[in-house]
């Protein structure tokens, strides 16, 4: 049976439907030696080539770990930088690759899924999933009632109406407030931009939920674990995927020393 492309090599672990389109619009894929296209399909028969080296179509090992991001790393593989990335402390996945289930900027730490499952991702990103991301913040001062409804209901950012599905007040003392904020979306720093366009500044973000997973108090910033597999049946829930038939088996809860932090390139 032959499956479009993308679906294959995202189910492979090789990265995301996205990463995948557009390595195929760049002409990097090919099947049986012709240049591949959008919309191209291949099956168990048929040679699929990455930058001309062979791949292997069958899946590989679903594996999903959490991960607590500090502020100051990047979540991008290489950084032309030199700055510390997510990637440097995960563990290495033979025959596969780890993909990011969204991204946090530089300054904001907190819960980052990995998955070498390229489906799973995609499904977990994709906006009709609508899947809740939970944040806590902390806002310099008390904020007005009228300004927490006016989140709740809607503002206007550059690209286009953002609001937050429900926000939490969490205390605070002297100039620092803390607020838990909801939102179903994961645009490019939208909650601090939501934030900001109400007047208002963020000193700290955390993300602390994605969808049925929270962030464990007990793992430390830099240190990773395997989900648990009631963790993991309610996350392939939450992205409309068939629970694993694994998630009775121990899961593997290791955590790695973060590297040494080094020091940002000059500019």
């Amino acid at each position: 049976m032959k499956e479009r492309l993308q679906k294959i090599l995202a189910r492979a672990g090789l990265g995301s439907r996205r990463e995948i389109e557009d390595w195929i619009r760049h002409g990097r894929v090919a099947v049986n030696g012709r240049v591949a296209k959008l919309g191209d399909q291949a099956g168990p028969d048929d040679r699929v080539t990455l930058d001309g080296r062979p791949v292997r179509i069958r899946p590989a090992e679903r594996r999903v770990i959490l991960y607590h991001k500090p502020a100051g790393e990047v979540c991008t593989r290489r950084d032309p930088e030199g700055r510390p990335t997510v990637f440097r402390n995960l563990p290495r996945v033979k025959g596969a690759r780890w993909i990011a289930v969204g991204r946090l900027d530089l300054n904001t730490s907190g819960l980052m899924l990995f998955t070498t499952d390229g489906e799973l991702a995609n499904r977990l990103m994709h906006p009709s999933q609508e899947i809740e991301r939970e944040y806590a913040v902390r806002v310099l001062g008390e904020v007005p009632p009228e300004i927490l409804e006016a989140l709740r209901q809607g503002v206007e950012l550059e690209d286009g109406l953002a609001r937050f599905e429900s926000i939490t007040d969490a205390g605070g003392e002297g100039a620092n407030h803390w607020y838990h904020v909801v939102l179903r979306e994961g645009r490019y720093r939208e909650v601090r931009r939501l934030w900001e366009a109400a007047g208002v500044t963020v000193s700290r973000l955390m993300r602390i939920r994605f969808g049925p997973v929270r962030l464990p108090r007990n793992l430390r910033t830099g240190h990773w674990r395997e989900l648990t597999g009631r963790e993991l049946n309610a996350l392939l829930t939450a992205a409309g995927m068939a629970p694993s038939p694994k998630a009775g088996t121990p899961h593997r809860r290791r955590t790695r020393r973060p590297s040494p932090t080094r020091k940002p390139a000059r500019r």
